[in-house]
């Protein structure tokens, strides 16, 4: 077509995708919302919570709109960015695929196989792309960390611990001891997929799981990986605050890699929203996508059905 004094519409560079969080907790409020105002390459187009005042109030400090319905927000949206409550997460996820966005989620997608495979088999049938949040996989230098052990061969165990002080027993609980599904599942659900996260591509899928607990809500993992290896992992939320810390070493024949510090965590979500985006635009699926979340959930579960209630 011919222009007119403006571009023409052949030149003009395509519209932004249009981001709506579902969310307005300390996570919402310290990460997803300043990551996605942000973001060069994507409009951060409004809120949602289940607390309209918090949700109002978020969205006026980033002047986006607020929304009363979040059905509403998918009409509106290309990408749907939760910070929610696993099991609040999961139906709302699947409700935002079947309107078209694609989905930024945050760990655990659910804390039930199937509400976690609902939402992987929600983004396949509807065609939308989709990328869980797992810190370690997007922060730098421990993504690029991960990526470089994956490439490695011939291991023979990792050892990983992520003790969190949310509940110590010799302090003040942080920002996110509010929050009734942190306290209720611990540390296995919290930061499990963290752990899990790392293992699984260094050392390979899952072939068995063993799960036993510690004291205060420490869980303790055995795991056997399809390369042979053999890992564990020890999770907590309620450590003492001396005791907390994160760590995870591999150890094989190539010798021993310790996972780096890692900083930036705003900037490794938007990392994560481009990994979204680049699958959205490729079709090519993000290996960190809802169905490796789904898979998350499936281990967690069965390493919960073995610990005494």
């Amino acid at each position: 077509m011919t222009s007119t004094g403006g571009a023409s519409e052949s030149s003009r560079p395509p519209a932004r995708s249009r981001v709506g969080l579902l969310g307005t907790g300390p996570w919402a409020r310290r990460t997803h919302a300043p990551a996605l105002a942000a973001h060069a390459g994507t409009e951060f187009a409004g809120i949602w919570g289940r607390r309209r005042e918090a949700a109002a109030e978020l969205a006026e400090a980033y002047g986006v709109k607020v929304y009363d319905d979040p059905d509403a927000l998918f009409a509106d949206c290309d990408v749907a960015a939760f910070a929610l409550p696993p099991d609040v997460q999961a139906p709302l996820a699947v409700r935002a695929a079947a309107a078209g966005c694609g989905l930024l989620l945050d760990k655990p997608v659910a804390t039930t196989v199937e509400d976690a495979r609902a939402v992987a088999d929600a983004a396949e049938r509807h065609g939308v792309a989709s990328v869980v949040f797992l810190t370690l996989r997007f922060a730098e230098p421990a993504a690029a960390w991960v990526e470089e052990q994956a490439r490695r061969s011939g291991w023979f165990t990792a050892s990983a611990h992520w003790l969190g002080a949310v509940f110590p027993p010799d302090g003040a609980p942080s920002a996110y001891a509010d929050s009734p599904w942190r306290k209720a599942r611990g540390g296995l659900w919290d930061v499990g997929p963290h752990a899990l996260s790392v293992l699984i591509p260094v050392l390979g899928e899952v072939t068995s799981v063993t799960a036993a607990r510690g004291p205060s809500d420490v869980v303790q993992l055995a795991l056997r990986h399809t390369s042979g290896a053999a890992s564990t992992a020890v999770l907590s939320l309620g450590a003492p605050v001396a005791a907390a810390g994160v760590g995870l070493e591999v150890r094989g024949a190539e010798g021993v890699f310790s996972l780096p510090d890692w900083t930036d965590v705003p900037g490794a979500y938007g990392r994560a929203l481009d990994a979204l985006l680049n699958a959205a635009r490729t079709g090519v699926p993000d290996a960190r996508d809802a169905r490796f979340a789904a898979r998350l959930t499936e281990i967690l579960a069965q390493a919960e059905a073995q610990l005494p209630v």
